[in-house]
């Protein structure tokens, strides 16, 4: 007895000490859920402050905390393009706010669509007699985008900026295949499309050369014309004609080049710009470290302000197309082509909403998918007799093309890069690999397509055939499906599709766009359209609202609030570093569409992008497999 006493005390002993495990972290995540979630009560009379760490997005990618915890690595951080615009224009009209204050310290950069979109509703705030200053140790081109529509530009005495322009090499793997015996079997249409091209060559086509150098030349001249205009004292030809020589004017100094040359207004610390600030918009009652001053943080803020969609029950209803499309329920940030066409059909049962706008922002994806929500807009149009527009962002190109075919009207911005109307496959097979590693196949066929696809002794000329086939008869579909919306023949389209890559201004005049402006405006239009009335009309945004969560994914992965892995440290030589993560990141994503994608693909693998990071076990996954294949 006295031996089943003892241990019945210690279950007892056991049970307590887990409840209280058990309680103490249900707490530790309740408080961790509450310091996550924005508290408006927190905004007072001071500045706004806008950390920017991370990159600018149309709509934020879903985080997956389970993925995350078994990485440990901290997500990206995202910010909403459209919560910085809606920022801005409430900061425009906010008693409290007496300045704006943008870090860009970590900021990462974004689409030339965003970055206007963003610099507009900064000039919004200058106009309403409120600065708007900016604080960086290093300035990028999308630093420099935004900056030049500040009233001061600060940099750190240990920083500096740069002008690079778009455009950059890319990884090609034809040399790479070939000496692991892999067959690239690649089914396309069009002289440009390009996405194939890293599998097959060592360098890009003379049409890939000449499409690449025609948009990167379009968007170079908007982004000049732009940030010219904003900052008459930059000057961009020296900085842009000869570096060096500019640099060595300064003795090598990047700060004093920068101020020389009016890329920025002032070198100061952190602590020394701060107490600038501090004069404009007030010391900081709670806080008296050096650098101080009072303040409201963004995401506060934000919610302080609302979501600024309206408070109408006519609604403009906006669906989301961002990121890659690909077959099934992913995103957000990915366009799930199953979970939009959710979006959609669920929304019909909806008597309030008077319109629909689809907000474009991707590089194509999943030729079926595309389909799926091309036909689902639609149905929603012709279902609900409404009208429809569509509003492309950064990039609207091949399958983010696709979707729009449907809509009344399309709206994009000179810095849009749209088209890329051609599509492609891409299988590998190994018979080549099997044959060098001594594996041979045998046996009978009774048809030439028995056992086809057949990866390990290769596809017959006959199922080849038809897989050409096949993706002749979808790009045929497509250009059918842009003459039928756009009012052209297929010889006319075909004429300017062929894969090619054109900006907004370039589309416009060849009939892709029919005109230029945000999603706002396409909004408007819609609301025109339907009849109703300038203040009787609200936006709807379909689809789950994201999650103000990351930062306690952070703490448990990295027990602090960090930042993302490439936001880590904001000078030049920081910026150069971080192109290793972007690196990787192409790495991944060229190895994923050779081995990962399914079906025909309308993407446009050709158009630029956010540097999107991989993990830290993605990376150095990746960086061993390429080890180990150039040690073969």
């Amino acid at each position: 007895m006295s031996f089943l006493g003892k241990a019945w005390k210690v279950i007892v002993g056991i049970k307590d000490g887990l409840v209280l495990v058990f309680m103490l972290l249900f707490f530790v995540a309740l408080f961790s859920i509450l310091s996550a979630t924005p508290n408006p009560g927190q905004v007072r009379e001071g500045a706004l402050y806008i950390d920017m760490t991370g990159f600018v997005v149309e709509e934020k990618s879903k985080v997956d905390p389970f993925q995350t915890l078994v990485s440990g690595a901290a997500p990206p951080v995202e910010l909403r393009a459209r919560d910085l615009v809606r920022a801005l224009d409430a900061a425009a009209s906010d008693d409290r706010v007496k300045a704006v204050v943008m870090d860009m310290s970590t900021f990462i950069g974004g689409g030339q669509v965003h970055m206007q979109s963003i610099a507009d509703a900064m000039d919004r705030v200058r106009k309403a007699e409120k600065p708007v200053l900016t604080y960086a140790l290093g300035y990028g081109d999308d630093h420099m985008h935004l900056a030049s529509h500040a009233s001061e530009v600060w940099v750190d005495p240990m920083g500096g900026a740069t002008i690079a322009g778009p455009g950059g090499a890319r990884l090609y793997y034809a040399d790479l295949l070939e000496k692991l015996k892999v067959n690239v079997r690649v089914y396309r249409v069009g002289t440009f499309k390009s996405a194939v091209e890293p599998y097959l060559l060592d360098g890009p086509s003379e049409a890939s050369r000449e499409n690449l150098a025609a948009l990167y030349g379009a968007l170079w001249e908007e982004w000049q014309a732009n940030v010219s205009k904003a900052r008459p004292s930059l000057e961009l030809d020296r900085i842009t004609s000869d570096p060096v020589a500019w640099v060595e004017a300064s003795s090598g100094d990047l700060a004093e080049a920068a101020l020389e040359a009016g890329l920025v207004d002032t070198i100061g610390t952190k602590v020394e710009f701060g107490k600038h600030v501090a004069e404009i918009a007030g010391e900081d009652a709670f806080d008296e470290k050096p650098g101080t001053y009072a303040k409201s943080d963004f995401a506060p803020y934000l919610a302080d302000v609302g979501p600024g969609t309206g408070s109408s029950s006519n609604k403009i209803a906006v669906v989301t197309v961002a990121g890659t499309i690909v077959d099934g329920d992913a995103g957000p940030g990915t366009a799930g082509g199953a979970r939009i066409v959710g979006l959609l059909d669920k929304a019909l049962s909806d008597d309030d909403i008077k319109g629909l706008v689809v907000r474009v922002d991707s590089p194509g994806g999943s030729a079926i998918a595309s389909e799926d929500i091309r036909q689902a807009v639609e149905r929603y149009r012709a279902d609900k007799d409404v009208p429809v527009a569509v509003s492309f962002a950064n990039v609207a190109a091949s399958g983010g093309y696709w979707v729009a075919t449907k809509a009344d009207r399309i709206f994009a911005q000179p810095e849009t890069i749209t088209g890329s109307i051609g599509v492609f496959a891409v299988i590998p097979t190994f018979e080549g690999t099997a044959e060098e590693l001594g594996v041979s196949t045998g046996g009978f066929r009774t048809t030439p397509l028995s056992g086809q696809p057949d990866l390990v002794d290769g596809f017959s000329p006959e199922l080849d055939a038809i897989l050409q086939a096949g993706v002749e008869d979808t790009y045929t579909d497509f250009l059918t499906i842009v003459g039928e919306a756009r009012g052209m023949t297929t010889d006319k389209v075909d004429q300017i599709a062929q894969g090619r890559v054109w900006d907004g201004g370039t589309a416009r005049q060849l009939g892709l766009i029919d005109q230029f402006g945000g999603l706002e405006d396409a909004m408007q239009w819609v609301a025109a359209e339907a009849s109703l009335e300038e203040d009787d009309w609200s936006a709807m945004f379909l689809g789950s609202a994201p999650g103000n969560y990351d930062s306690l994914i952070r703490q448990l992965v990295t027990n602090a609030v960090a930042p993302a892995p490439m936001a880590r440290g904001g000078d030049l030589f920081a910026m150069a570093a971080r192109q290793r993560e972007v690196l990787l990141g192409q790495m991944v994503s060229d190895a994923k569409m050779l081995s990962g994608t399914e079906g025909v693909q309308a993407y446009c693998l050709e158009c630029p992008s956010n540097p999107r990071p991989v993990n830290t076990r993605e990376s150095m996954s990746v960086a061993q497999i390429m080890g180990a294949w150039l040690s073969k």
